[in-house]
């Protein structure tokens, strides 16, 4: 029995129905590129899962096919067992007030302040009863460490930090049952990555919330999940390899057999740089007169 089977029977033994997001045999293809491919993952409510991959192996289109932002080309997604592609646009708009949604640069307006920012939720999904707008915000800010002094400020006034924790207070205005991070780390100095994976602790544990969080930094990753998923890009994998690498705890992540996983865990080019030099090999030997001028360059040297 390979690792991912072991892992992922030993990380959730429950049913699929207890699943709070589900995909079966998820599709995402434009034209003739194949970005995601049968990709069928289970996460069960009030787990951190990291989404781990190189770059084009879908982990962005997975996350936004989740919130109904990219139709499927086939399969399935579920949210608390309810097929979100069957549901009408008012019901999507309904059900998209259960998420938050942390994006990779942020995605703050620069035509409003803070303030403005962090309660454009509310302006969409309206203010929950026996609650204030201002009282929402205000608490929103403490908890992710923010003074009042920056609601009256723009974006562009903020730090990368800041920003990203402006961005992290305005998904969890309406606290959401399911939280989607996008590369929440990106752009940030070690201690402020470090600060944003607190965050995510904090977070889960205040609120017992859901969540997936796409990223390449590997210490964000074992630190805030409790579950690692690696994947693949669909058209480097071998026939009828999955595209899910890797699924379980950060702890088996160490100690996987699979020559990709450990090299993009240890961040080390490998193969992937001999792929690479292969390629561009053959695009020269294809070239004859580009591959003679580049031989007179270098004799020219």
């Amino acid at each position: 029995m390979d690792d991912a089977l072991v892992s992922q029977l030993a990380l959730d033994q429950r049913p699929a129905s207890h699943s709070l997001v589900q995909t079966e045999n998820l599709c995402i293809q434009f034209g003739r590129q194949v970005v995601l491919k049968d990709v069928s993952i289970a996460i069960p409510r009030g787990q951190t899962v990291a989404i781990i991959g190189e770059s084009g192996c879908g982990k962005t289109m997975f996350l936004k096919s989740l919130m109904g932002l990219i139709p499927a080309t086939s399969g399935r997604v579920l949210f608390d067992g309810k097929d979100i592609h069957s549901l009408s646009e008012q019901e999507m708009t309904a059900l998209r007030s259960r998420f938050g949604f942390v994006f990779q640069n942020a995605a703050l307006f620069d035509s409003m302040n803070i303030q403005q920012n962090i309660a454009f939720p509310l302006e969409q999904h309206g203010v929950p009863k026996g609650r204030s707008s201002r009282d929402l915000i205000e608490q929103r800010l403490r908890e992710v460490g923010l003074p009042r002094n920056v609601l009256p400020k723009r974006p562009s006034q903020l730090s990368g930090g800041m920003r990203k924790r402006v961005g992290l207070a305005r998904a969890l205005i309406l606290e959401p049952e399911l939280l989607l991070y996008d590369e929440p780390t990106t752009g940030l100095d070690p201690i402020m990555s470090d600060v944003i994976n607190e965050l995510i602790l904090r977070t889960r544990r205040k609120y017992s919330v859901t969540s997936i969080v796409v990223t390449h930094d590997m210490h964000s990753a074992k630190k805030v999940a409790d579950r690692v998923i690696m994947l693949y890009p669909y058209s480097r994998l071998l026939p009828g390899e999955s595209q899910i690498l890797f699924d379980g705890t950060p702890e088996q992540l160490d100690h996987t057999k699979d020559t990709r996983v450990r090299q993009f865990v240890r961040g080390e080019a490998g193969e992937r740089l001999m792929e690479m030099l292969a390629s561009q090999t053959n695009h020269v030997e294809e070239t004859p007169h580009l591959h003679d001028t580049i031989a007179r360059r270098e004799a020219d040297r």
